[in-house]
């Protein structure tokens, strides 16, 4: 009788582990705890419900890193990929989906799937036998968690997620805010005209920076630290770091005209991205915060155009956890001390939704190999997917491993090519083309 892979957490990384095992012929337990236990982020019951963002970031497969993940995932017959495809939204060169329904998609999938099975029940300890994958996210439950620091001997890293708010669209006022990408980016005027843009001059953003810095925020308990992903940082602490900051990251005016006023220049932009495929919810791009609510409210309706808002969603902010991989687990993504666990996703210290889902793809399908008696060859270094998942299982400095987004600096070096401004788009594009080579290949012989 097949031994049946069990997989606790429906996430990003859960759901695509379940798809890939499950397609290779192994019958799949998913133990997801919701919606009997709830979570601080999450609203639904839902497998791979998206809490912090609806994007899954730039689709460029040959000059960003995480678009190359994303072509991978898709010749893999990824399950998150391609049903993101299937709910894509207008966001200029990004991928961006609707979140509900891509979510209500994944879960029909996976529920319709002959070999894969849902449960709403928690787990909180670290089984002795069977086959498991561990992908309960960064919201992990503080029983699991204690289980998991009890096995590995040390205390789970830590840092803190914040999330951005949610706009209803009727509530933005359109007299002051414009739709449009930045430099126009997109191949049709739908996505030419895929976030609306809010202006501010040198006065108003001076306010808003003193308000936001003024502003009321969430404390932590005694005894945790502070410490947060660069990727996902707070409004509040980017001001913090000097009042300009803002205007050279999610509020730069590069790239974008006002109709209201063509000759005038704005100081700062404040964008935000449809959040849903009627177009009635727009997220802040960029705004994810630690303020208490009312603040929010008062801060955010400082912004022209938003001095009515009504927010269908209030940023918020919640501690995330990971363990130290590169110490604990082997280049299977086991668990060395319990070697019939594996982890996948957030909780391995890859940051991001479309890192979390391509490694939860790879634990699937080496649990499924193993299963099956199997041998997979190795994942190949040169790909995305390789260079990440060497990354966190023996490529990362233990002693300062944080999390980490997959980047072109996780590659190894295209014979032939230098570095410098010069040579960058033919680099990357070196980089993008041996990896397709190499993860096809690899692909062919599984």
């Amino acid at each position: 009788m097949t031994q049946v892979l069990h997989i606790v957490g429906g996430g990003m990384a859960g759901s695509e582990a379940a798809w890939q095992a499950a397609e290779m012929g192994v019958d799949v337990i998913i133990h997801e705890m919701r919606p009997t236990v709830g979570t601080f982020a999450h609203q639904t019951g839902n497998l791979a419900e998206m809490v912090c963002s609806n994007s899954f970031r730039s689709d460029d497969d040959e000059q960003n890193a995480v678009g190359l993940l994303h072509w991978e995932m898709r010749a893999a017959n990824g399950l998150i990929m391609t049903t993101a495809y299937e709910h894509r939204l207008p966001a200029g060169g990004a991928l961006a989906v609707d979140r509900d329904p891509f979510a209500e998609t994944v879960t029909a999938k996976l529920r319709a799937h002959p070999r894969v099975t849902v449960t709403d029940e928690e787990v909180t300890t670290l089984p002795d036998d069977g086959q498991w994958i561990f992908a309960t996210g960064p919201l992990t439950s503080p029983a699991l968690g204690e289980a998991i620091r009890a096995e590995t001997g040390s205390d789970a890293l830590a840092f803190f997620d914040a999330i951005a708010p949610i706009v209803y669209a009727d509530s933005i006022d359109m007299s002051k805010a414009w739709m449009q990408s930045r430099y126009d980016k997109g191949e049709t005027e739908e996505e030419r005209t895929a976030y609306l843009n809010c202006p501010m001059d040198r006065v108003q953003y001076e306010a808003f920076i003193d308000a936001l810095l003024a502003a009321d925020k969430t404390e932590f308990h005694e005894g945790e630290t502070a410490g947060y992903f660069d990727g996902c940082l707070p409004i509040e602490v980017m001001a913090e770091r000097g009042r300009e900051t803002l205007r050279h990251g999610p509020m730069k005016p590069v790239g974008l005209t006002n109709p209201h006023a063509p000759d005038v220049k704005p100081h700062a932009v404040v964008q935000l991205r449809r959040d849903n495929a009627l177009g009635t919810l727009f997220n802040i791009v960029g705004f994810q915060t630690k303020m208490k609510y009312g603040a929010q409210t008062d801060v955010f309706r400082m912004i022209p155009g938003l001095e009515n808002a009504s927010f269908a969603r209030l940023g918020g902010i919640h501690r995330n956890t990971f363990i130290n991989s590169p110490t604990l687990l082997d280049a299977q993504m086991r668990l060395k001390s319990k070697p019939n666990i594996r982890f996948a996703g957030q909780i391995t210290g890859v940051e991001g939704y479309v890192e979390s889902a391509a490694m939860g793809l790879l634990a699937g399908r080496m649990a499924a190999a193993e299963i099956l008696g199997r041998d997979l060859p190795e994942v190949p270094k040169d790909s995305a997917m390789g260079a990440l998942i060497h990354h966190i299982t023996g490529g990362a400095e233990a002693k300062t491993f944080q999390p980490m987004n997959v980047n072109f600096g996780l590659f190894r070096p295209v014979d032939g090519l230098k570095g410098g401004r010069r040579g960058r788009k033919d680099r990357y594009k070196a980089y993008t083309d041996r990896a397709k080579t190499e993860w096809q290949t690899w692909l062919d012989q599984c």
